[in-house]
């Protein structure tokens, strides 16, 4: 692995001043979101691990109201485990990538039947667990459980892009570099401050959010604009592949989209004419009905299609 990419100008000494400063800045302008209150781990593992899967391309303001329905119908994964996965297809609602409902059930199933109902907090067993992944396992170990690991989302890759290598967007896809520069600047955790990773790791990441965002970063409001490279360098614009937006109308998500709003909507099972409704063009309709079966979102019932049992 190529050595991490080193803060500029002054080493180790930059990179305090920037986690200072970042702190700082959090301490006085951090959003009140629920999942962030303290509480006991076996408290706070669950509803983080929810937050963290319904926060993957999704934005706070459509995930806190389902979050804060799904936690009090389901407030422990024994209580999801025990419905079927349709109720979780269902409670999903309009959160849009409606398989992380299915795997947040098979986690919850996943936990009670190896764990004992608990999240783990180790991360072999958590990255275990049906989609969770390298980044999940790592939010749900720093931010419920206090460990010391990096946490590696599109806005920490931007502010550290941006502040540290003086570039104007982070890469396509994470690298192996990015993220040995998210652990060189990972303060360690001091007797008298243990929890001091975990709040560093969310206050980059709430300055991605609200300040150095991907377009139209508020640069003026940034509590490190005269340490950032990229400001130092005249803010040059990224030289990466241009970024298009996904479309929307007319594609396959948008006929899923509806095909399942109408069976979420609709007790029981629902024939070909019911479906026809949801879209005209009888192929498209087709097309994405088999793949939100094959996805296992949808199965064949009583003559016509469901949510699953």
């Amino acid at each position: 692995m190529p050595d991490p990419p080193e803060i500029p100008a002054a080493g180790a000494g930059a990179a305090a001043e920037l986690r200072a400063r970042v702190l700082a800045w959090y301490a006085g302008s951090a959003r009140d979101l629920p999942w962030r209150h303290p509480g006991r781990p076996d408290d706070l593992a669950w509803p983080v691990l929810v937050s963290e899967v319904m926060l993957q391309q999704t934005p706070v303001a459509r995930v806190e109201p389902v979050w804060r329905a799904w936690l009090e119908r389901w407030p422990t994964p024994s209580a999801l485990a025990a419905d079927p996965a349709g109720e979780a297809v269902r409670a999903w609602g309009r959160l849009g990538y409606p398989r992380r409902a299915l795997r947040l059930h098979a986690a919850a199933t996943a936990v009670v039947e190896r764990h004992g109902g608990r999240v783990p907090s180790d991360p072999v067993d958590l990255r275990a667990l049906p989609g969770v992944g390298e980044y999940t396992a790592a939010a749900v170990g720093a931010f419920a459980f206090g460990q010391r690991v990096a946490v590696v989302d599109t806005n920490v890759r931007r502010v550290l892009a941006r502040a540290v290598q003086g570039r104007a967007q982070p890469a396509p896809a994470l690298t192996a570099a990015e993220t040995a520069l998210a652990r060189a600047v990972l303060p360690e955790a001091p007797p008298d401050d243990p929890l001091l990773p975990p709040r560093w790791s969310v206050a980059v990441m709430e300055l991605g959010a609200l300040v150095c965002t991907a377009r139209s970063p508020r640069c003026g409001a940034c509590p490190v604009l005269d340490l950032c490279a990229w400001q130092r360098a005249g803010a040059p614009p990224d030289e990466g592949p241009v970024r298009r937006g996904q479309a929307w109308h007319g594609t396959d998500r948008q006929v899923r989209g509806r095909l399942l709003t109408l069976l979420r909507e609709t007790p029981g099972a629902l024939d070909a004419a019911a479906l026809a409704t949801a879209w005209d063009d009888d192929a498209q309709r087709a097309r994405c009905l088999a793949s939100l079966v094959e996805d296992g979102l949808v199965v064949p019932a009583d003559g016509g299609w469901s949510l699953p049992a």
